[in-house]
């Protein structure tokens, strides 16, 4: 199976992935989803500019442990160590050149702009939203205006303790699979 670039995200129920000002707290933990298996799925990610900056603000420094970590941005100057890279590049490029790559799925960790990007290019092989149980009213779309991105759906789950619904689609006409969501325990 060829290396699959895959958005996965939390969103609220009204279609937002942060609050205008990018918060998240709003983001509701589930002790059933297995981090570590979901991680375990990628060999890299993908993220921009303000996902990393509120990553740095976590205290971490961008990289994501096992994976290649790729931060797409205009205004940062180009960084490259051992699995981290910060680049100026066009991230279509550089997503067609990691997709050509052996390893596992592309993360596209962060970022609706990115995602919108992306999706632009035909590079977005599947969409995986855990939709939180909660309406923010306003804050950063899950998609940012432009055309529309046709979906099908492979697998949900929903998540009886706290409401939330994780959902897997598979962006139509990539010829790819969207994967069954395996890291949710007991559901």
């Amino acid at each position: 199976m060829a290396r699959r670039l895959r958005y996965g995200v939390a969103a609220s129920l009204d279609g937002f992935i942060a609050e205008p000002d990018g918060g998240y707290d709003w983001i509701v933990h589930d002790p059933s989803i297995d981090f570590v298996a979901l991680h375990r799925q990628f060999g890299a990610a993908v993220m921009g500019r303000k996902t990393y900056e509120l990553v740095l603000g976590q205290g971490g420094d961008g990289s994501l442990p096992g994976l290649d970590v790729v931060v797409f941005s205009k205004t940062l100057a180009p960084v490259t160590r051992r699995k981290f890279r910060i680049v100026n590049d066009d991230p279509g490029a550089v997503v067609r050149e990691l997709k050509s790559q052996s390893g596992g799925d592309i993360w596209l960790f962060g970022g609706g702009g990115l995602f919108r990007t992306l999706a632009d290019a035909g590079l977005v092989d599947t969409v995986e939203v855990a939709l939180m149980p909660i309406l923010l009213g306003s804050g950063i779309p899950l998609l940012p205006p432009g055309d529309h991105v046709k979906l099908v759906l492979g697998d949900h789950r929903v998540l009886p303790a706290t409401g939330i619904i994780a959902l897997s689609y598979a962006v139509e006409g990539t010829g790819a699979e969207a994967p069954k969501i395996g890291h949710i325990k007991g559901v």
